[in-house]
């Protein structure tokens, strides 16, 4: 039965996940918006300046045209302006704002420079004292101030949309961020449990030496061992008598003293493990028989030592050991049997001599 942390746990996830793809499909949205804006706000520069060279080059014309001197190319100039404005042609490169206020501006403006150039034929015609073209001169310049205006409103207008997509955007980039630091987390933490969990299921709780589960891990190692390597194995001769005598909050006293006393002596390189009950197996690597008999040595030593004191449940066990080297086609399994079958030699051995 799935216990209600887990599906708190899985519950979280899911919404986790939904909320992290919403907002990547935010983003999706957002972009492709601001791609749009982007694309409209192209060439809206360049309709400015143009729109200003209307107004400019408009009033050129009129002087000109006071003056008697006739510009055909100019008016001709202006109307390719005009014409790209409205309908995103000519040579100009120009493009078409679609926004109603400024094309309406236009509109009235394109119309009143139809009214001009008619004017400008009564001018040739008649002479500019008996025509209107100076007062339409000035309405045309201001209506061509309120297409500029227009025009700068529509990119101002575009501007505010991008910047507010782009705070948008950050908000939502935030918030993702956050999700994947918290998933990351989450992660982190569930690994740190996971092996946390895998420790506990691998080590012993009376002495925190890897338990039988590891021993037995190492042991199905078929690898055919290449480098001088021993293994031994001990045994407490006396936790059932500890255990039937003085309890067994006394016998774990000893498995705890005993598993202290190979970890301090055994080098933190190699490896030391409960193998079960009153049995404990170590694996000395990259070693030598001089080596693991110096070590059996120091380990009688500090069990002596360990054995002066008052208070300490007296250590007693026996071992036997075996030893690989490159040519002898040992696997670890076989090296734990040859250094078992010795301990149980040994043990006897210490049974005939008490006797």
């Amino acid at each position: 039965m799935i216990s209600r942390e887990v599906q708190s746990d899985r519950k979280n996830k899911n919404i986790i996940g939904m909320i992290q793809s919403c907002l990547i499909l935010i983003l999706i949205v957002l972009i492709i918006c601001m791609m749009i804006q982007i694309n409209r706000l192209q060439g809206t520069a360049r309709v400015l300046n143009y729109a200003g060279l209307v107004r400019g080059a408009t009033q050129r014309e009129v002087k000109l045209e006071i003056t008697g001197e006739q510009n055909e190319e100019l008016i001709k100039y202006l109307d390719d302006i005009l014409s790209g404005l409205r309908y995103q042609d000519g040579h100009y490169d120009l493009v078409k704002l679609h926004d109603k206020e400024y094309q309406d501006k236009l509109q009235i403006q394109s119309d009143y420079w139809e009214k001009i150039k008619s004017e400008i034929g009564e001018v040739r015609s008649k002479g500019y004292q008996n025509t209107d073209i100076v007062n339409m001169s000035e309405i045309y310049f201001k209506m061509a101030d309120e297409t500029v205006f227009a025009a700068e409103n529509y990119s101002e207008k575009i501007a505010i949309k991008i910047r507010t997509i782009e705070i948008l955007s950050v908000f939502d980039m935030l918030c993702l961020i956050i999700l994947i630091i918290m998933q990351t987390l989450e992660a982190m933490k569930m690994s740190i449990k996971n092996k946390q969990l895998e420790q506990k299921a691998y080590t012993d709780a009376h002495t925190g030496l890897p338990n039988k589960g590891i021993c037995e891990m190492l042991l199905k190692e078929q690898e055919t061992i290449n480098e001088p390597t021993a293994c031994i194995m001990f045994d407490l001769n006396n936790l059932k008598t500890v255990n039937d005598t003085m309890g067994h909050s006394a016998g774990d006293r000893l498995i705890m003293d005993f598993a202290k006393l190979l970890h301090s002596v055994i080098p933190e390189k190699d490896f030391v493990g409960r193998y079960g009950g009153d049995e404990f197996m170590a694996v000395i690597y990259h070693t030598s028989k001089t080596e693991i008999e110096e070590l059996l040595k120091n380990l009688r030593r500090e069990k002596d030592r360990l054995n002066s004191k008052k208070e300490q449940i007296p250590i007693d066990y026996a071992y036997g050991w075996a030893f690989s080297v490159g040519d002898s086609a040992h696997t670890m399994q076989t090296l734990l049997d040859q250094a078992d079958s010795n301990m149980y030699e040994n043990k006897q051995l210490c049974k005939d001599h008490k006797l």
